[in-house]
């Protein structure tokens, strides 16, 4: 009787100290939250179809949720959301394919109060995967994994079979068994809602047994309303298009105003909470872009709270600077699980007419042996960023473990001779995983000219042997006479980086002979071109990018008439490289020895066919006000996730947690 008392008392206690501390965070939130960053918010705030900058992503995060799987960063893994899925039965028939009945909890609305149920699931993949969306210019959704899904999106039928609503709250999604097994398995159910009534009004989702499809609300009306030209305006209206002003969402946030690429939040009182139950608290959330310069001095002003994903030194440097200053404010860093790299735009027609010199592999080559990336990375990121050599970054997990900042997942199982011996094999194994097997290309004039001399480039303007040197560019002969080896890069305007690509690397390309221009333009005009949505007169692009929670490179290869696989953005094809992507992704779940080792032969190929050119990785940087508590973006996949257990105000003394963990309870 005693011990129940206790344990009466401790809940009691518990839930005490929960009230109150709820109590004290939604009475100290702040009325707005201003946000900076130095990447500017380009407005793809609906799906990544338009462009995945680090800022658009961010912006989505705020604002679109409920999503059936999200990401364990503890277990580096994929799980079900447990607030919205209730229960999941999975099923496989006898050809392997593998059926996820879904059940979904029935108190998940959107912001306007508009139920989320099963067929806004099967909205979102009927709407994404469709040939509408492709044209309207969109990157095209690709799920080769998920039934039936290739020939919806080819046009080849109108029903999704992989896809079935079975109730209001229960749906199910067929993975093809060829597609399996899949190392980040359940990352294949990533899917949040949208709202029809928004996107498709007077169109529904219907199921007749076979798998989902959009038909007419009116069934008095015989022309589908679902076209190309009603997804434009919903869609693209600069107004009021749900690409960049989506008024309607399920995420912890709402986008009140989107102009001047300034972005401004409002709670959303109807979310329902994250995966562990916690609501944001601070009410208004501006986010914005500033010049370097310019942050750190707007958060000491209280201009800014929140400098987010410092990467230069200079910035990093002036934010510690005024931690030392003013013990007011804090830090928080983390490790990227991105990289900052040089992409190649083989598509390109060059000027000569023929196709771009970067669209041979040693001329690739070549320009990665002339750069001194080593300059570069001390000049942008200094200490606190690296040089890579592959299609990775610091804060990914398979490199930390390659590299030894985590430890092998090896034990010793049993007691003597024989299990020592089988330890002393596995670490062997994991040891023979080296990092130093990828080509670095330190930086190597002389290997530079070999390359362009073995490859024709080894004429002047005159068509007489090159010599270096002279400050000239190389040429090649052709059937329309001589061709220069003359490229062009662009960068975003703003990157910290551009005066060393404008300095360092146009020195160094044209000490090889190879004549660079290197243009700063904004960033709303560089990622259409590099994603091809737009034409381009670019060889090449300097960018960064964060990687998706779910790691597939294969994702990244399209595939060509004649069965070939490119690499979509460079249009760079190797069947060797996406057959190691492949690989890689068809290991069984948790083994990890299996997946490094392919994961380490597609970053060995990468770097031999260099589609693109890594440059550094490195640590991000948050600066922001002490008294922001509960902030913990290390842990979190971005700031938006990590600003929602946050809060305004003092933190809870150790004693007052420690009161709550009443260890007999178990």
């Amino acid at each position: 009787m005693n011990r129940i008392i206790a344990c009466l008392l401790a809940a009691a206690l518990l839930l005490s100290c929960a009230s109150a501390l709820a109590e004290e965070q939604a009475a100290s939130a702040s009325d707005e939250w201003n946000v900076a960053v130095t990447t500017p918010i380009t407005g793809n705030f609906f799906t990544s179809q338009w462009g995945n900058g680090v800022s658009d992503t961010d912006v989505r995060a705020m604002i679109h949720g409920c999503n059936l799987v999200e990401w364990d960063t503890a277990q580096g893994m994929f799980v079900v959301d447990q607030t919205v899925v209730s229960g999941m039965a999975v099923t496989e028939d006898t050809e392997g394919n593998r059926t996820y009945t879904i059940a979904l909890y029935s108190d998940m609305v959107y912001s306007d109060g508009t139920p989320i149920t099963a067929w806004d699931y099967a909205f979102t993949l009927l709407l994404t995967l469709s040939p509408e969306m492709a044209q309207l210019g969109g990157t095209p959704r690709r799920m080769p994994y998920l039934q039936g899904a290739d020939a919806y999106a080819a046009g080849e039928t109108q029903v999704l079979s992989g896809v079935r609503v079975l109730a209001d709250d229960q749906l199910s999604l067929t993975v093809l068994g060829d597609y399996l097994p899949f190392f980040y398995e359940l990352g294949l159910l990533d899917c949040q809602p949208y709202p029809i009534a928004v996107l498709a009004p007077g169109v529904r989702v219907a199921d007749d047994g076979q798998g989902v499809y959009l038909t007419n609300i009116d069934e008095t009306v015989t022309e589908p309303v679902f076209t190309a030209d009603l997804l434009r305006d919903t869609i693209l209206d600069p107004e009021t298009g749900y690409r960049t002003h989506p008024a309607v969402t399920s995420g912890p946030y709402t986008l009140v105003s989107y102009e001047d690429g300034v972005a401004e939040f409002a709670l959303n009182p109807l979310y329902k909470g994250d995966a562990n139950g916690h609501k944001p608290v601070i009410g208004r959330v501006t986010f914005r872009a500033m010049a370097q310069d310019e942050l750190i001095p707007a958060l000491s002003e209280g201009r800014t709270n929140l400098v987010n994903k410092a990467t230069s030194a200079e910035l990093i440097q002036q934010g510690m600077a005024l931690m030392s200053e003013d013990e007011r404010f804090t830090t928080a860093n983390y490790t990227r699980s991105g990289l900052a790299f040089i992409a190649f735009n083989a598509d390109r027609t060059s000027e000569a007419g023929g196709p771009s010199p970067v669209a041979e592999q040693a001329v690739r080559q070549a320009i990665a042996f002339a750069m001194d990336r080593d300059a570069l990375v001390s000049g942008t990121v200094g200490d606190f960023g690296q040089r890579v050599n592959g299609y990775y970054g610091l804060g990914q997990w398979m490199y930390q473990l390659l590299n030894g900042t985590i430890s092998y997942p090896v034990e010793l199982q049993g007691e003597g001779a024989e299990a020592e011996t089988a330890y002393e094999e596995a670490l062997a194994a994991w040891e023979a995983l080296s990092l130093d097997t990828i080509e670095p290309y330190a930086q190597d004039v002389e290997r530079a000219a070999a390359l362009l001399d073995e490859t024709g480039w080894n004429l002047n303007q005159y068509g007489d042997a090159f010599a270096p040197g002279q400050g000239e560019p190389r040429f090649r002969a052709d059937t329309d006479g001589l061709q220069p080896l003359s490229l062009r890069l662009a960068y975003a305007e703003g990157s910290a980086a551009g005066p060393f690509l404008e300095t360092v690397l146009v020195e160094n390309l044209r000490a090889v002979g190879i004549e660079l221009t290197v243009e700063a333009i904004p960033m709303s005009e560089l990622l259409p071109q590099y994603y091809h949505s737009r034409e381009s007169g670019y060889d090449m692009f300097f960018l960064a990018t964060n990687f998706d929670l779910l790691y597939d490179p294969s994702a990244s290869f399209s595939e060509t008439e004649d069965g070939g696989h490119v690499w979509t953005v460079s249009g760079i094809a190797d069947e060797e490289m996406w057959a190691a992507a492949v690989a890689m992704r068809q290991t069984q779940p948790g083994d990890l020895m299996s997946y490094c080792a392919s994961w380490l032969a597609f970053q060995r190929r990468f770097a031999q066919v260099l589609p693109a050119i890594p440059v550094y990785s490195n640590i991000y940087f948050d600066f922001y006000p002490s008294v922001l508590q509960n902030y913990a973006p290390a842990s979190t996949a971005s700031w938006p996730q990590a600003l929602i257990p946050a809060y305004v105000g003092e933190p809870q003394p150790a004693e007052a947690e420690d009161e709550g963990e009443i260890e007999f309870l178990d």
